[in-house]
């Protein structure tokens, strides 16, 4: 296989990382000129790596993206304009700087929007190329399982029931790099209690959208078990921690980050936060998840952050920060051990 040198983010003259206060600053100036467009993240990888970490970053488009009717569509509902950007939540401030807004909506990995053949180029970082005839307009999630209220749900009503805030978290991948992201959604907690769940709900199981037609991820890529599907135990889903994303920046989500509605995860490897999400089922058991089920000696239910367990095919003592390409130890559950190491006691 030829090595493909592509600039890391950091290489980039034109991509500068952003201090929060001064993110802060230009938040209450787009509040002030209402001024809306779209933005987001994820991880969700599959790879082998080598023994020390490195970064495959996408290359800026020389030429222009061709568009579409939808190309420019973001999940939007009456009124939506006015909750965004939300007002921060200061209890999650983080101990260093936000990740590049550039390098965030376009340093992710989503599979169901990667052409099969940049897999084996090892391109996996550009599905904003490919995103254009996605449509996540009126959202829906479907309910099942053992909760009190079941069916499908409007997104919009949703948001608007339960309303936004916005967090920033560090965000970890499992292929050892690592960002610090401003997320706008609300506690999965606050979600799953609307829905009032039975107390014999032990976990809940999650299912992507997948669309052969508009993902050419899902239609070229057909050995994999779409749809996406992943599982929390219902403690962790009701952890403080927990998050539903529904924007990133003070902007709703772009459709390569997981639009219209994502979990946000930061104590775990970033392929247990689900993107698109349509399905939530609440169960008395565990549930199977994705990439368990393709490799279960590399892919554990947990996958939680923890240095001194290694991936099978590499070490996760260490991590890459998308912002300077800095290599930094690796922090047990990401660093937010006082929120959540009691799960695992």
């Amino acid at each position: 296989m030829a090595h493909i040198k592509v600039r890391k983010p950091w290489e980039i003259k034109d991509v500068k990382p952003v201090e929060e206060k001064v993110y802060q600053k230009r938040r209450k100036v787009i509040k002030q000129l209402g001024l809306m467009t779209g933005g987001l993240l994820a991880g969700r990888l599959f790879t082998s790596c080598e023994k020390e970490p490195s970064i495959i970053a996408p290359t800026p488009p020389t030429t222009p993206i061709p568009s579409t009717p939808l190309a420019d569509k973001t999940f939007t509902f009456e009124g939506m304009d006015r909750l965004y950007p939300a007002t921060l939540n200061p209890k999650y401030e983080l101990d260093r700087a936000l990740s590049a807004e550039i390098d965030v909506t376009r340093y992710n990995n989503f599979y169901e929007f990667i052409p099969a053949a940049n897999l084996e180029k090892e391109i996996r970082y550009d599905a904003y190329k490919y995103v254009a005839d996605f449509d996540n307009r009126d959202w829906k999630i479907q309910v099942t399982g053992l909760a009190k209220k079941t069916g499908f749900f409007n997104l919009g009503d949703l948001i608007e029931e339960i309303g936004l805030e916005e967090r920033t978290y560090r965000h970890r991948c499992v292929e050892r790099w690592s960002m610090a992201v401003p997320w706008t959604g609300f506690p999965l907690a606050k979600l799953l209690q609307f829905f009032e769940p039975d107390s014999k709900a032990t976990h809940i199981r999650t299912e992507s959208k997948s669309n052969a037609a508009t993902m050419i991820g899902v239609r070229e890529m057909d050995w994999f078990p779409w749809a996406y599907f992943e599982g929390l135990r219902m403690d962790e889903a009701m952890n403080e921690l927990a998050f539903v994303a529904t924007g990133l920046y003070g902007k709703p989500l772009a459709k390569q980050n997981g639009a219209p509605v994502r979990f946000v995860l930061p104590w775990k490897y970033g392929y247990k936060s689900p993107k698109s999400i349509v399905k939530i089922e609440f169960l008395d058991s565990e549930p199977e998840t994705f990439w368990h089920q393709i490799a279960p000696d590399e892919y554990s239910f947990l996958s939680n952050v923890d240095p001194e367990v290694p991936h099978p095919a590499w070490s996760q003592a260490l991590e890459t920060k998308i912002i300077n390409g800095d290599v930094v130890k690796t922090l047990k559950y990401n660093g937010y051990g006082e929120y959540v190491a009691d799960l695992y006691k």
